[in-house]
C-alpha cells in the first residue's frame, strides 16, 4: 500500500501540470556508487543509492505560492546489511509532523519517501507570510552558519543540494530593496526544541548586516552577521551568544575518560566564523574559513558530537578551519579541493572532487571524503569514502 501511495505521490503533479497552467515542476534522478573503509580494519562497504526529486509549485494567484517537494531514496548494499540502525540515519528527524513513509526494509536494501517541503506563501506589498515545510536561511558564510539557528547545513552531506527545512511559520516585512524585519516560530512537542526568533537586515557602507535575537533551547539567543567585499574579494563574518545550558548531559563515557560534558558550562556561549573568498579571473577559486567555539573541545572531540548537537553548536571543537580550492579545468570540467582541520586534536577531513557536465542536463560527479585522526578525535572515526554518481536533471 505504501508503493503504491507513492507512486501516486510521484506522478500526481505530471498529471496535474498538464491540466492547470499555473503549476510547474522540476527536480532530479541520480545514481550513486560508494565505497567506505572504516579506520583501523581492511573491511570495505559497497552500496548503491537511487536519489529522486520532485519539486512542484502552484501560483493560485499573483498574492498566493504553495510548494511541494518530495525526496525518495533507496539503498542497496553492504551497508544496509550491517548496520542494523541504517533506518534511523538515513530518516528525517521532525519535531511535529513526520510526512514520510518507509517503504520498504529488507537485508540489504531500504525505500524511503518524505515531503521534504510543503509550505504557503501570501504576499501583499512589503508583508511575506510563508507557513510549512521551508528554509529559513539567516546565515551569511558557506560552511558554518552559527546564525542559521533554523536550518544549519552540513558541508559533508553533499548529495543533500536542497539542505534541510524546517515546520515553522514566517513572517516578513520588507522596509526596502535590500532591507527587512523578519520574525519566524517553530513549534515542537519539546519545550527545549521549539524556537522564536527575529531578525533585522540593513544595508549599509556596502555591506548587508544582520542582527537576530530569540529563544533557542529553552535559552536567549542573541548575534549578527554581515557580508560584502574587500578589493573585491568577498567577506563575510557570523557570531551568536546564547545562555549557558546550566545543565548535566549524561554520558558514561565523559566520567570514564575524566571529560566534563559541555552543558555544564557557566558562562553564555560564543560561537564565531570569519569567511573569505576570491576567483581569479581564470576562474581559480580560493576560499577560508575559520570557526570558534568558545566552550568546544580540544581532545576526544568525537564523544561530544551528539551533545553538541543538542546545544545548537554546528560542531563540539573548539576551533575548526577550512580551505577551498577550485578550478576550471575546461568549460566541461571542474576540479575542486577543500579541507576541514582540526588544530587542537590534529584530525581533519580532505574532499577531493571533478564534477563532469557530459551534456545538457546530464553531469557526472566524482567525490572523496578522507577523514584522518587518532581514536576519538572530530574525523578519526569514519574512515575514507569513494563516491561516483551520475545525475539527470529536469
Amino acid at each position: 500500500m505504501k508503493i503504491k501511495l507513492a507512486i501516486v505521490i510521484l506522478l500526481f503533479p505530471f498529471a496535474a501540470n498538464a491540466q492547470l497552467s499555473p503549476f510547474d515542476y522540476y527536480g532530479y534522478a541520480k545514481y550513486m556508487f560508494s565505497s567506505t573503509r572504516f579506520p583501523d580494519t581492511e573491511e570495505r562497504y559497497s552500496d548503491h543509492l537511487i536519489h529522486l526529486r520532485l519539486n512542484s509549485r502552484w501560483y493560485a494567484t499573483d498574492a498566493i505560492t504553495a510548494g511541494l517537494e518530495l525526496r525518495f531514496r533507496a539503498y542497496y548494499g553492504e551497508t544496509v546489511e550491517n548496520i542494523e540502525e541504517i533506518v534511523d540515519y538515513i530518516k528525517t528527524p521532525r519535531d511535529w509532523v513526520g510526512l514520510d513513509a518507509l517503504l520498504w526494509r529488507n537485508n540489504k536494501s531500504v525505500g524511503y519517501l518524505e515531503v521534504d517541503r510543503l509550505w504557503f506563501d501570501w504576499t501583499q506589498g512589503d508583508f511575506q507570510v510563508t507557513l510549512g515545510r521551508q528554509r529559513i536561511a539567516w546565515g551569511t558564510a558557506w560552511v558554518w552558519n552559527p546564525t542559521d539557528i533554523f536550518n544549519p547545513l552540513n558541508i559533508l552531506d553533499f548529495d543533500y543540494e536542497e539542505f534541510p527545512a524546517v515546520d515553522a511559520a514566517r513572517v516578513q516585512y520588507y522596509t526596502g530593496p535590500v532591507t527587512k524585519v523578519e520574525a519566524a516560530f517553530k513549534p515542537a512537542k519539546e519545550k527545549r526544541k521549539v524556537i522564536l526568533a527575529g531578525l533585522w537586515s540593513i544595508n549599509a557602507f556596502n555591506y548587508d548586516f544582520n542582527f537576530i535575537g530569540g529563544m533557542r533551547d529553552e535559552r536567549w539567543l542573541v548575534g549578527g552577521s554581515f557580508a560584502g567585499d574587500i578589493l573585491t574579494a568577498g567577506f563575510r563574518g557570523e557570531i551568536t551568544v546564547s545562555e549557558a545550558p546550566n545543565r548535566t548531559y549524561s554520558d558514561p563515557a565523559y566520567e570514564l575518560l575524566g571529560e566534563e560534558s559541555l552543558s555544564s558550562f557557566d558562562s553564555p556561549v560564543v560561537s564565531a566564523v570569519l569567511s573569505a573568498d576570491y576567483t581569479f579571473p581564470n576562474t581559480f577559486y580560493i576560499h577560508t574559513e575559520v570557526l570558534y567555539n568558545n566552550i568546544g573541545k580540544d581532545k576526544n572531540t568525537f564523544l561530544f558530537f551528539r551533545e553538541a548537537q543538542t546545544l545548537g553548536l554546528l560542531t563540539a571543537a573548539r576551533w575548526s578551519i577550512f580551505q577551498e580550492f577550485s578550478y576550471d579545468i575546461t568549460p566541461l570540467i571542474r576540479g575542486s579541493l577543500f579541507g576541514i582541520v582540526n588544530p587542537d586534536d590534529k584530525s581533519y577531513v580532505i574532499v577531493p572532487s571533478i564534477t563532469y557536465s557530459i551534456f545538457t542536463n546530464w553531469d557526472l560527479l566524482f567525490i572523496a571524503q578522507i577523514f584522518e585522526g587518532d581514536p576519538l578525535t572530530e574525523f578519526g572515526e569514519f574512515g575514507t569514502s569513494y563516491y561516483l554518481r551520475i545525475k539527470f536533471s529536469y
